[in-house]
């Protein structure tokens, strides 16, 4: 057997604000919220965590004292499934994202940041 990615652990400073905005990216939602840390994930379906398929990763928001310093070694790419992308870039900068240079040049995505500064990137095309 080999081993499943199943959560992506994010450092910040307002778990809670953090996971408000991915839930409103990613059609998420609060899973946990303990002590300082959130969990989000897709909504759960009856059949709940005993899901035979694949299941999409959730996403954990720790809060650490420290702030964000330099370019993320590890970004998330989204990729709108219901418009297209400069629609839904529009969308993401309403709810909060910035827009980021990181050297990218001219390329086919587009790199923003969330509200925290962490880089991710939306991708042109659609996918089902």
């Amino acid at each position: 057997m080999t081993s499943k990615f199943t959560e992506l652990a994010i450092d910040c400073a307002d778990p809670g604000g953090l996971a408000r905005f991915w839930c409103s990216v990613l059609d998420y939602e609060v899973q946990d919220e303990d002590d300082g840390i959130v969990t989000i994930g897709l909504p759960m379906g009856p059949e709940g965590k005993n899901h035979l398929g694949p299941v999409p990763p959730t996403l954990t928001f720790a809060h650490v004292p420290e702030g964000k310093t330099v370019k993320n070694r590890l970004h998330l790419d989204v990729n709108p499934a219901d418009r297209e992308q400069d629609e839904e870039v529009r969308r993401l900068l309403d709810l909060g994202a910035r827009h980021a240079d990181v050297g990218q040049g001219d390329e086919s995505w587009v790199v923003l940041t969330d509200p925290e500064g962490n880089e991710f990137c939306v991708l042109a095309g659609r996918r089902p």
